[in-house]
């Protein structure tokens, strides 16, 4: 009698995520699912051409931070309080899309609040992201679900996940 085959996703390397981007100033951390293929080849957040991340911080705060390079980008994210992070620290998945995440591991958020003295609130970029918000709801700070910036969202222009996205930095002093 054979085994019964493995699941295919048993067979997919393991996939360590992204170190978060803090600073002293942090009051609002932004949190999505897990590093996109493009971001992880990268080793950088929001890395697909297509994820509307980074333009949409830019139409925020009135900087082209698409004409930035990455450190540059990431400087700006500091200088304005904004965190980013993941709720999954590691996973395994085939390509990006959020539901073939499989054998995900949390990274620490309830540590956050430690980390970060001045935090004041958490953000979910996306709705895998916020599954998590039974999680981080117990670290007794606002939490907010935004909509997602991926490519994979098209159902929301770019106009309407500026305005929620405004809505919730402007509450933080972050806009």
């Amino acid at each position: 009698m054979k085994p019964a085959p493995r699941p295919p996703d048993r067979d997919l390397p393991l996939l360590e995520g992204l170190a978060p981007v803090l600073g002293p100033h942090t009051r609002l951390m932004l949190l999505g699912s897990f590093p996109s293929v493009a971001s992880l080849a990268a080793q950088q957040y929001y890395a697909h051409p297509r994820n509307q991340f980074w333009p949409l911080l830019g139409a925020l705060w009135g900087v082209d931070l698409v004409a930035l390079d990455y450190p540059q980008r990431l400087a700006v994210v500091r200088e304005r309080g904004l965190g980013i992070w993941d709720v999954y620290a590691g996973c395994r998945r085939a390509g990006s899309l959020d539901s073939a995440i499989h054998d995900a591991r949390l990274n620490d958020l309830a540590g956050l609040r430690q980390r970060l003295p001045r935090l004041a609130a958490l953000a979910h970029n996306g709705g895998e992201s916020a599954r998590a918000m039974r999680i981080t709801a117990t670290l007794g700070l606002p939490v907010h679900r935004l909509p997602s910036t991926s490519p994979a969202n098209a159902s929301w222009r770019f106009e309407r996940k500026l305005a929620a996205w405004r809505e919730v930095f402007a509450l933080y002093d972050i806009a």
